[in-house]
Parts: C-alpha cells; structure tokens; sequence
C-alpha cells in the first residue's frame, strides 16, 4: 500500500493485490522528494513532462499526476505492475495523463533514444541493481537527451551506493533510501536537437 501525498488525490491510498513483490517509495522519503522538486528546483508540475523509469506500481507516476503534471510516461517492465498502473490511473480519472510503456528500461532507452526530452526523467532500479549497471542507465539518461535543458534526472537507490559524475548536483539520504539528482548534459541535447532539424525540416 501507498499514499499519494498532495494534489487531487491527496491522501488517497493505493492497494496493490498481496502477491505483488514490489517496494514503493515510502511516504516519508517520496514527500521529502516533491517538496526539493517543487522547492529547490522550481518546476512547476502542471506543465512538465515526465518518464518515470522502473515504475513499480505507479507510486511516483500518480504522485506527479495528482499534483497536476499532464504528460507522464511509465516504463515498467513486470505484465501485472504495468497493467496496475493503467488500471488505477483509470480508475483516478488520470489516464489521459499516464501512458504506460510496458518492457525493459534499457531496451526502452535504447529504442526511444533523440524522440523526446522530458523536464524530469526518475529511475528506482531494483535495489540489487550493481555498481555497473547504475553507470550504464546514468549514461543512457544524459547522454542521449532525455533530460531536457534545465530538466533533472534523479535516481532512487540504497544510500550506500555512491555515485560520482560530473552531471551529479545533490544527494538527499532518508534512511536506506537516497536519491541523487543530476542536471542534464548539454552537448547531448544540443546534438540531439541538430539530428532532430537534420531529419524533420
């Protein structure tokens, strides 16, 4: 069970079936999350648009949806997770702002790579995900434009990983739970935006 902190649905609380072995953001850590996106950040929700990756059952995908954020697209990989999702946002009158993309992250961002950028791009990994697969999905967010300028990609993992990269702005640890927050990369946007006018004049 989860409980979406703000927005329409404020305090509304999400059951998933028992058997699903899932890990939503806990209250406490995802509520500290919104108020540096809203507060240190300064993006305004009602017009962003975000890719929720390794969405679980949609505990941060309806958090933006309830606090008004219009363009939310949610990969998750497990068949029942993803139709959840769907199901609730329904349910929530939200599925005009959720769009579920059901199948593996990597295979995603590989596939979706130059077709769109989004203001806020956040990925919780599993939390036995290795050292070596974080770098590869870091690298794959900012180096392919998916993060739009001024936009922010923030991972979700155990506090005792620690990354170090260039784009790397801020650390925020709540408990066994930290998310790191990276700024996007110029030259990956910028070359992504001369592709963009070589193929579509």
């Amino acid at each position: 069970m989860y409980r979406i902190i703000s927005g329409r649905w404020k305090s509304k609380r999400i059951s998933a079936p028992k058997n699903f072995n899932v890990r939503p953001t806990t209250d406490f850590a995802k509520e500290a999350l919104f108020s540096i996106i809203e507060n240190r950040f300064n993006i305004d929700m009602t017009a962003s648009s975000v890719l929720d990756l390794f969405a679980g059952i949609g505990s941060v995908s309806l958090e933006f949806a309830s606090r008004g954020c219009q363009d939310v697209t949610s990969v998750e990989l497990n068949a029942k997770h993803a139709a959840f999702i769907s199901t609730t946002a329904a349910d929530l009158e939200m599925a005009l702002q959720v769009n579920v993309q059901r199948g593996d992250v990597f295979d995603y961002l590989k596939k979706n790579r130059g077709r769109k950028s989004y203001d806020i791009v956040m990925a919780d990994p599993p939390f036995d995900t290795d050292a070596k697969k974080y770098a590869e999905l870091i690298d794959w967010v900012l180096n392919n434009a998916y993060v739009k300028p001024g936009g922010i990609f923030i991972l979700e993992h155990q506090s005792r990983q620690k990354f170090e990269h260039p784009n790397l702005l801020d650390t925020r640890k709540y408990g066994n739970v930290s998310f790191s927050f990276y700024s996007a990369t110029m030259e990956a946007t910028e070359e992504t935006a001369g592709e963009n006018l070589t193929t579509n004049p």
